[in-house]
């Protein structure tokens, strides 16, 4: 076993070796489109270290893939807020538009990195931990805009938790058919437009009561399960 490993990183070189470490996981991920073959001895082998120095940053498979895959949900995430708070605060369904409009056309115009982020199979994980997958932030932003639609008088068709999710696997699923289906570029109208159809069923078209948007008050199974899912046992609900 490497010095590395017995004594922890050497000092001043931690985040560098970190940094190194996920940059590998990254090119392997890219290179073999999924987890399933990555394993602490092939990153090791291709950073040029002792498999136990691994251990030293992080602590399984899962943290690895995590890690790597964090800056492209970062990026996601910033490109949904920067869209919905042009909007937000005079035009909240607006908002939410634009967050689902830069959601649709990141991974429109990334498939490469859409399809490790959200289209691969990752490391299975017990629920209890789920709620620290990255991806959390991008349903979050999500949730962070049906809420303004609602602060704002709209009503909704689902408890926010549920709204949430379905316009996200609403999404998800449009342009999983168009990466393996259609990839034409004039696809690209059709996804944000159905993007559109999808917030319409969500949210009422205008402030105040609405017979057709009678529920989202009303806790569900659906909304009370994501609600735990994404609530760790030791982390408290993420917020918002």
């Amino acid at each position: 076993m490497g010095s590395e490993a017995r004594n922890g990183p050497e000092r001043g070189q931690g985040s560098s070796r970190r940094g190194e470490i996920v940059a590998a996981v990254q090119r392997l991920l890219g290179e073999w489109g999924s987890s399933d073959r990555l394993t602490m001895r092939a990153v090791a082998k291709e950073v040029g270290i002792a498999a136990p120095s691994i251990y030293v940053h992080f602590t399984d498979k899962t943290e690895l893939v995590w890690a790597a895959l964090a800056d492209r949900y970062d990026e996601l995430v910033a490109r949904m807020a920067a869209a919905g708070k042009a909007g937000d605060a005079v035009d909240p369904r607006g908002g939410l538009r634009a967050r689902a409009h830069a959601y649709c056309l990141f991974a429109l115009g990334n498939p490469g990195h859409y399809r490790l982020m959200f289209e691969v199979r990752q490391p299975a994980v017990e629920p209890s931990r789920i709620s620290g997958h990255p991806a959390r932030h991008v349903s979050a932003s999500l949730r962070t805009g049906l809420i303004g639609c609602q602060e704002a008088g709209y009503a909704l068709s689902l408890p926010v938790e549920q709204a949430a999710q379905t316009l996200w696997a609403g999404m998800h699923g449009m342009v999983a058919l168009h990466h393996s289906l259609y990839r034409a570029e004039s696809s690209e109208t059709l996804v944000l437009h159905m993007a559109d159809g999808l917030v319409d069923v969500l949210v009422s078209a205008v402030p105040g009561a609405s017979p057709l948007f009678p529920g989202a008050d009303v806790q569900t199974e659906a909304s009370r399960r994501i609600r735990d899912l994404r609530t760790g046992p030791e982390q408290g609900e993420l917020q918002p």
